[in-house]
């Protein structure tokens, strides 16, 4: 607030121990600022860690992979409380892939200690080919490699500790393709319903006129109604 000063200034001096302008700024300045803890890797690690084992299970091996994800909770009890990656392991029966396990699962969990964004991680393996060929998971979803599958595994588990999250527009998507398949699968019981009586008894679905007309014709599908063949 300005003052008017209407006499002459003969002395000037500092006061010493003014009380404070407003009380609850002061009690805020006196107490000593928390002190936020951030990954590095520095940072020791604990007697005890929690984490979660997941398990992998390819048709290129009889024995499945066990990859165990330990965090560690950073400011425990505070507003900055934090879970952060902090290792990984994999174990197996199997010992075919383990030199290069045991140096990927050591890099990763240098990674983790490092601190900073590690999310980049996922896409980084996912994005690793097998050049013997990849393979199916069930429903239809194709993996390029063990190592992508590994990917996809630390991809579940950030999103579960909250360091990743659902794009909204990566939901909207999922609606409308669950929308279309939902359409599309009416199409197909309707043209089921509609499908004339003359035609075999064993025929199924042609998916080009959608008539329930396509048999097997010398060893290859064919159907009755439009003539679409499997075999050209």
């Amino acid at each position: 607030m300005a003052r008017k000063i209407d006499k002459r200034i003969i002395d000037v001096s500092v006061v010493k121990n003014a009380p404070p302008a407003d009380p609850a700024r002061a009690e805020a300045a006196a107490e000593p600022a928390p002190k936020v803890v951030h990954m590095h890797e520095k940072v020791e690690r604990p007697e005890m860690l929690i984490g979660s084992t997941y398990k992998i299970k390819t048709p290129h091996s009889d024995h499945a992979l066990y990859v165990t994800i330990n965090d560690i909770v950073l400011n425990p009890g505070t507003p900055h409380e934090l879970r952060r990656p902090f290792e990984m392991f994999i174990n197996s029966k199997s010992m075919e892939h383990f030199q290069w396990i045991v140096a990927l699962t050591r890099i990763i969990s240098a990674v983790f200690r490092k601190g900073g964004d590690v999310t980049f991680l996922v896409e980084e393996m996912r994005s690793v080919f097998d050049p013997k060929g990849g393979y199916f998971k069930k429903g239809g979803r194709f993996i390029p490699s063990l190592v992508a599958e590994i990917g996809d595994v630390l991809d579940s588990h950030l999103r579960m500790i909250g360091l990743l999250r659902d794009d909204p527009r990566d939901a909207a998507l999922r609606q409308q393709l669950a929308a279309k398949r939902t359409e599309y699968e009416k199409s197909l019981q309707q043209a089921e319903a509609n499908a004339p009586d003359e035609f075999p008894d064993g025929a199924v679905l042609c998916q080009k006129c959608l008539t329930k007309a396509m048999i097997r014709m010398d060893n290859c599908l064919t159907c009755l109604n439009c003539g679409e063949s499997k075999c050209g």
